[in-house]
């Protein structure tokens, strides 16, 4: 009885003290969520030249985030239809960021300056390239932990293939992700839809 008696204080007094903490120090909670980001505009990442390119420049616009490869059964198509899209809406506020990613299937093999060669000139693509990064496993770019965290896709959040896309509204926040096997002009209506909002 003693030995309980013991214990139940102990508890109360790790309680009083568990509050005290709570209330006289900012809760863990908002400590995190102050350095975790609100947005895609919170990333800096690298052009395929290496140089910084805040996020926050695109401020305003409707994105589509694409993770790219020049060697894959999906490239013609995909690159084909993002062409087409922006040209269509660039004027209005709509930007694709492509970023190359050689984690499946080794699709995506060459250099940046390889890179770019091929996508300007065989696959006419005029919207922004970035550096070739990692969407999976330990060293997944944080701009993709945070796509990732904020649409997860189904059964599992991981990245399933080239060409998976995510729709970025105006405010920098994610509404949408769309499988590899999703056509772009197929989601030329949700684009629309952002862009007049």
């Amino acid at each position: 009885m003693f030995f309980l008696s013991i214990i139940n204080w102990a508890s109360l007094v790790f309680l009083g003290f568990a509050f005290w903490l709570y209330y006289t120090y900012p809760a863990a909670k908002d400590i995190a969520s102050e350095s975790s980001p609100k947005s895609i505009y919170d990333f800096t990442v690298k052009d395929i030249h290496g140089n910084d390119v805040p996020l926050s420049n695109y401020r305003g616009k409707v994105l589509l985030v694409v993770n790219v490869a020049s060697k894959c059964g999906l490239t013609s198509s995909n690159y084909k239809e993002l062409n087409i899209l922006y040209e269509k809406y660039k004027d209005q506020g709509f930007e694709i960021l492509a970023f190359p990613c050689n984690q499946f299937g080794l699709q995506e093999p060459g250099t940046n300056e390889e890179i770019e060669e091929g996508v300007c000139t065989r696959l006419k693509a005029e919207f922004p390239i970035f550096d070739k990064v990692e969407v999976n496993g330990k060293n997944t770019a944080p701009l993709y932990k945070f796509l990732k965290s904020e649409k997860g896709g189904l059964f599992v959040d991981a990245i399933k293939w080239n060409f998976t896309k995510f729709l970025v509204s105006k405010e920098g926040k994610v509404v949408e992700r769309y499988a590899p096997t999703t056509s772009p002009l197929a989601i030329e209506k949700d684009v629309e839809y952002l862009l007049a909002k």
